[in-house]
């Protein structure tokens, strides 16, 4: 009495194995997110499935020259890779002792090596400069989704729980 059976003690060895195998699959990262969380609140606004080689950018006015600026980045692991930009002025804030292209009157930038690369990239959507977040071919009205919060984008890794909840 109070002796388990080989069977059962077999048994339970299977069961806590197949959960903790369970266990580990949900939660291991598989997957990733483009996060545009509020910087006071952390209120998430946007989570957004990308992979490495994923093209996350901003485009809006700039706040003088009121012409069109366009920012590309790369997504690589956890890390915003820019890589491109586009602008049709030169103005406070542009590359302004770089080699351009251009292209049609637009200027780009687009060096063999990254112009910086970010864990973490701030922005502040304004009313006026419109920002619009591209993520892949998706868009988004930054300022309407973030009703003009200051906000910061960064990857996450996510696992399958998090990826189905």
């Amino acid at each position: 009495m109070g002796r388990l059976s080989q069977p059962n003690v077999g048994a339970a060895i299977l069961a806590l194995g197949v959960l903790a195998f369970v266990v580990v699959a949900v939660t291991a990262p598989i997957g990733a997110a483009l996060v545009v969380e509020d910087i006071e609140t952390g209120e998430r606004y946007v989570a957004e499935p990308v992979n490495d080689g994923s093209t996350v950018a901003l485009e809006y006015t700039h706040s003088v020259e009121k012409s069109r600026v366009y920012d590309e980045y790369r997504v690589d692991g956890e890390t915003l890779v820019n890589t491109r930009m586009e602008f049709e002025s030169y103005g406070w804030g542009l590359p302004a002792r770089v080699n351009v292209t251009n292209v049609n009157g637009t200027f780009v930038y687009e060096p063999d090596e990254p112009i910086t690369a970010l864990d973490e990239l701030s922005v502040s959507p304004g009313r006026i400069a419109d920002h619009t977040l591209i993520v892949d071919d998706r868009r988004y009205d930054l300022v309407a989704v973030t009703d003009g919060n200051d906000v910061k984008l960064h990857i996450e890794r996510r696992s399958l729980l998090e990826m189905i909840l």
